[in-house]
Protein backbone atom coordinates (compact mmCIF):
# COMPACT_ATOMS: atom_id res chain seq x y z
CA UNK A 1 0.00 0.00 0.00
CA UNK A 2 2.92 2.33 0.79
CA UNK A 3 4.34 1.62 -2.67
CA UNK A 4 1.02 2.42 -4.36
CA UNK A 5 0.75 5.64 -2.35
CA UNK A 6 4.27 6.72 -3.42
CA UNK A 7 3.42 5.93 -7.08
CA UNK A 8 0.22 8.01 -6.75
CA UNK A 9 2.14 10.97 -5.30
CA UNK A 10 4.72 10.67 -8.11
CA UNK A 11 1.97 10.66 -10.79
CA UNK A 12 0.28 13.69 -9.25
CA UNK A 13 3.65 15.48 -9.05
CA UNK A 14 4.39 14.69 -12.73
CA UNK A 15 0.96 15.83 -13.90
CA UNK A 16 1.29 19.09 -11.89
CA UNK A 17 4.71 19.73 -13.44
CA UNK A 18 3.26 19.16 -16.93
CA UNK A 19 0.31 21.47 -16.19
CA UNK A 20 2.61 24.14 -14.75
CA UNK A 21 4.90 24.01 -17.83
CA UNK A 22 1.92 24.21 -20.20
CA UNK A 23 0.44 27.12 -18.24
CA UNK A 24 3.72 29.03 -18.41
CA UNK A 25 3.85 28.49 -22.18
CA UNK A 26 0.24 29.64 -22.48
CA UNK A 27 0.97 32.79 -20.47
CA UNK A 28 3.66 33.76 -23.01
CA UNK A 29 1.22 33.57 -25.93
CA UNK A 30 -0.42 36.78 -27.11
CA UNK A 31 -3.03 37.44 -29.80
CA UNK A 32 -1.12 40.58 -30.72
CA UNK A 33 2.11 41.27 -32.59
CA UNK A 34 3.61 44.66 -33.34
CA UNK A 35 4.80 44.43 -36.93
CA UNK A 36 6.69 47.72 -36.65
CA UNK A 37 6.99 50.74 -38.89
CA UNK A 38 6.15 54.39 -38.50
CA UNK A 39 3.47 56.78 -39.74
CA UNK A 40 3.44 60.57 -39.76
CA UNK A 41 1.06 63.42 -40.48
CA UNK A 42 1.58 67.17 -40.96
CA UNK A 43 -1.22 69.70 -41.44
CA UNK A 44 -0.66 72.84 -43.50
CA UNK A 45 -2.77 75.89 -44.25
CA UNK A 46 -4.64 74.29 -47.16
CA UNK A 47 -3.13 70.80 -47.33
CA UNK A 48 -2.05 67.79 -45.28
CA UNK A 49 0.77 65.28 -45.78
CA UNK A 50 0.37 61.69 -44.55
CA UNK A 51 3.16 59.12 -44.86
CA UNK A 52 4.10 55.62 -43.75
CA UNK A 53 7.03 53.31 -44.43
CA UNK A 54 6.63 49.95 -46.17
CA UNK A 55 8.58 47.57 -43.91
CA UNK A 56 6.69 44.87 -42.00
CA UNK A 57 8.58 42.79 -39.45
CA UNK A 58 8.11 40.10 -36.83
CA UNK A 59 10.87 40.17 -34.25
CA UNK A 60 14.15 40.38 -36.14
CA UNK A 61 12.67 39.03 -39.39
CA UNK A 62 11.43 41.23 -42.23
CA UNK A 63 8.19 39.76 -43.61
CA UNK A 64 7.90 42.19 -46.52
CA UNK A 65 9.54 45.37 -47.77
CA UNK A 66 6.44 46.42 -49.73
CA UNK A 67 3.66 46.57 -47.13
CA UNK A 68 1.27 49.54 -47.34
CA UNK A 69 0.32 51.40 -44.18
CA UNK A 70 -1.34 54.24 -46.10
CA UNK A 71 -4.93 54.06 -47.39
CA UNK A 72 -6.78 56.66 -49.47
CA UNK A 73 -10.31 56.89 -48.04
CA UNK A 74 -11.65 59.78 -50.17
CA UNK A 75 -10.21 62.51 -52.41
CA UNK A 76 -9.87 64.60 -49.24
CA UNK A 77 -8.78 62.07 -46.61
CA UNK A 78 -5.93 59.57 -46.17
CA UNK A 79 -5.34 57.16 -43.28
CA UNK A 80 -1.98 55.76 -42.14
CA UNK A 81 -1.89 52.86 -39.66
CA UNK A 82 1.00 51.45 -37.63
CA UNK A 83 0.94 48.45 -35.29
CA UNK A 84 -0.29 44.94 -36.11
CA UNK A 85 -0.69 44.27 -39.83
CA UNK A 86 -3.63 41.85 -39.43
CA UNK A 87 -5.64 44.34 -37.37
CA UNK A 88 -4.63 47.12 -39.78
CA UNK A 89 -6.01 45.14 -42.74
CA UNK A 90 -9.25 44.38 -40.87
CA UNK A 91 -9.69 47.99 -39.74
CA UNK A 92 -9.12 49.31 -43.27
CA UNK A 93 -11.66 46.82 -44.66
CA UNK A 94 -14.27 47.80 -42.03
CA UNK A 95 -13.75 51.52 -42.69
CA UNK A 96 -14.04 51.12 -46.47
CA UNK A 97 -17.32 49.23 -45.97
CA UNK A 98 -18.72 51.90 -43.63
CA UNK A 99 -17.70 54.71 -45.97
CA UNK A 100 -19.48 53.02 -48.89
CA UNK A 101 -22.52 52.52 -46.68
CA UNK A 102 -22.49 56.22 -45.75
CA UNK A 103 -22.32 57.29 -49.41
CA UNK A 104 -25.25 55.03 -50.34
CA UNK A 105 -27.34 56.25 -47.40
CA UNK A 106 -26.61 59.98 -47.70
CA UNK A 107 -25.79 60.25 -51.43
CA UNK A 108 -22.67 62.33 -50.79
CA UNK A 109 -19.01 61.81 -49.99
CA UNK A 110 -18.28 61.78 -46.27
CA UNK A 111 -16.33 64.76 -44.87
CA UNK A 112 -12.90 64.40 -43.27
CA UNK A 113 -14.27 65.47 -39.88
CA UNK A 114 -16.98 62.80 -40.09
CA UNK A 115 -14.35 60.17 -40.98
CA UNK A 116 -12.38 61.25 -37.90
CA UNK A 117 -15.40 60.60 -35.67
CA UNK A 118 -16.28 57.36 -37.49
CA UNK A 119 -12.76 56.01 -36.97
CA UNK A 120 -12.94 56.91 -33.28
CA UNK A 121 -16.24 55.07 -32.73
CA UNK A 122 -15.02 52.09 -34.79
CA UNK A 123 -11.94 51.75 -32.55
CA UNK A 124 -13.91 52.39 -29.34
CA UNK A 125 -16.43 49.72 -30.31
CA UNK A 126 -13.62 47.19 -30.02
CA UNK A 127 -12.24 48.54 -26.72
CA UNK A 128 -12.55 45.18 -24.90
CA UNK A 129 -10.45 43.43 -27.57
CA UNK A 130 -8.88 46.42 -29.38
CA UNK A 131 -7.49 46.65 -32.86
CA UNK A 132 -3.75 46.82 -32.14
CA UNK A 133 -3.38 49.85 -34.41
CA UNK A 134 -2.13 53.40 -34.02
CA UNK A 135 -3.64 55.69 -36.59
CA UNK A 136 -2.98 59.04 -38.24
CA UNK A 137 -5.79 60.56 -40.33
CA UNK A 138 -5.17 63.60 -42.50
CA UNK A 139 -6.81 65.64 -45.21
CA UNK A 140 -8.67 68.87 -45.86
CA UNK A 141 -11.91 69.87 -44.13
CA UNK A 142 -15.04 71.38 -45.65
CA UNK A 143 -13.47 74.84 -45.48
CA UNK A 144 -10.38 73.65 -47.37
CA UNK A 145 -8.06 73.80 -44.34
CA UNK A 146 -5.51 71.07 -43.67
CA UNK A 147 -6.28 68.80 -40.71
CA UNK A 148 -4.47 65.92 -39.02
CA UNK A 149 -5.81 63.64 -36.28
CA UNK A 150 -3.80 61.32 -34.04
CA UNK A 151 -5.36 58.22 -32.39
CA UNK A 152 -4.60 55.68 -29.72
CA UNK A 153 -5.71 52.04 -29.97
CA UNK A 154 -9.17 52.58 -28.43
CA UNK A 155 -10.28 55.65 -30.36
CA UNK A 156 -9.20 58.61 -28.26
CA UNK A 157 -8.23 61.26 -30.81
CA UNK A 158 -7.14 64.86 -31.16
CA UNK A 159 -6.73 67.36 -33.97
CA UNK A 160 -3.05 68.30 -34.07
CA UNK A 161 -0.67 70.25 -36.36
CA UNK A 162 1.56 67.17 -36.66
CA UNK A 163 1.83 63.69 -35.17
CA UNK A 164 3.70 60.39 -35.48
CA UNK A 165 2.78 56.83 -34.46
CA UNK A 166 4.66 53.53 -34.52
CA UNK A 167 8.10 52.26 -33.58
CA UNK A 168 9.95 55.38 -34.81
CA UNK A 169 7.84 57.85 -32.82
CA UNK A 170 10.50 58.62 -30.19
CA UNK A 171 12.97 59.47 -32.96
CA UNK A 172 10.65 61.51 -35.20
CA UNK A 173 8.49 63.49 -32.78
CA UNK A 174 11.37 65.57 -31.32
CA UNK A 175 12.45 66.49 -34.87
CA UNK A 176 8.94 67.72 -35.68
CA UNK A 177 8.78 69.62 -32.37
CA UNK A 178 12.00 71.36 -33.29
CA UNK A 179 11.21 72.12 -36.93
CA UNK A 180 7.51 73.02 -36.70
CA UNK A 181 7.06 73.92 -33.04
CA UNK A 182 3.41 73.18 -32.19
CA UNK A 183 2.03 74.88 -35.28
CA UNK A 184 3.87 78.17 -34.79
CA UNK A 185 5.57 77.86 -38.18
CA UNK A 186 3.34 78.09 -41.28
CA UNK A 187 5.01 75.27 -43.21
CA UNK A 188 4.69 74.91 -47.01
CA UNK A 189 3.86 71.59 -48.65
CA UNK A 190 7.36 71.33 -50.16
CA UNK A 191 8.91 71.90 -46.73
CA UNK A 192 6.54 69.35 -45.16
CA UNK A 193 7.44 66.67 -47.71
CA UNK A 194 11.18 67.32 -47.31
CA UNK A 195 10.85 67.24 -43.52
CA UNK A 196 9.07 63.89 -43.69
CA UNK A 197 11.82 62.50 -45.93
CA UNK A 198 14.48 63.71 -43.47
CA UNK A 199 12.55 62.27 -40.52
CA UNK A 200 12.24 58.82 -42.10
CA UNK A 201 15.86 58.84 -43.27
CA UNK A 202 16.97 59.62 -39.72
CA UNK A 203 14.65 57.12 -38.02
CA UNK A 204 15.67 54.40 -40.50
CA UNK A 205 19.23 54.63 -39.23
CA UNK A 206 18.25 53.82 -35.63
CA UNK A 207 14.94 51.91 -35.75
CA UNK A 208 15.29 48.46 -37.31
CA UNK A 209 11.51 48.29 -37.88
CA UNK A 210 11.40 51.42 -40.06
CA UNK A 211 12.88 51.28 -43.55
CA UNK A 212 12.87 50.27 -47.23
CA UNK A 213 10.62 53.03 -48.62
CA UNK A 214 8.06 55.65 -47.64
CA UNK A 215 4.69 56.32 -49.26
CA UNK A 216 4.02 60.06 -49.00
CA UNK A 217 0.51 61.35 -49.76
CA UNK A 218 -0.22 65.06 -50.20
CA UNK A 219 -3.91 65.95 -49.84
CA UNK A 220 -5.30 69.30 -51.04
CA UNK A 221 -8.30 70.73 -52.88
CA UNK A 222 -7.19 68.98 -56.08
CA UNK A 223 -7.18 65.52 -54.50
CA UNK A 224 -4.45 63.11 -53.38
CA UNK A 225 -0.99 62.74 -54.93
CA UNK A 226 1.29 59.88 -53.87
CA UNK A 227 5.07 59.68 -53.98
CA UNK A 228 7.40 56.80 -53.08
CA UNK A 229 10.66 57.77 -51.36
CA UNK A 230 13.32 55.07 -51.15
CA UNK A 231 15.17 54.47 -47.88
CA UNK A 232 18.11 52.18 -47.13
CA UNK A 233 17.19 48.58 -47.89
CA UNK A 234 19.25 46.97 -45.13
Amino acid sequence: SMRKEREGIKKRSTSWTTFSTNFKNMSKWSPYDNNGGTTIGIAGKDFAVIAGDTRMSTGYSIQTRYGRKVLKLTDKAVLATAGMQADQATLHKVLEYRLRNYEHAHRKVISTQAIAQLLSTTLYGRRFFPYYTFNVLGGVDEEGKGVVYGYDAVGSYESVPYVTTGTGTELMQPLLDNQIGKGVKNISREEAVELIKDAFSSAGERDIYTGDSVLICVIDANGVTEERFLLKGD
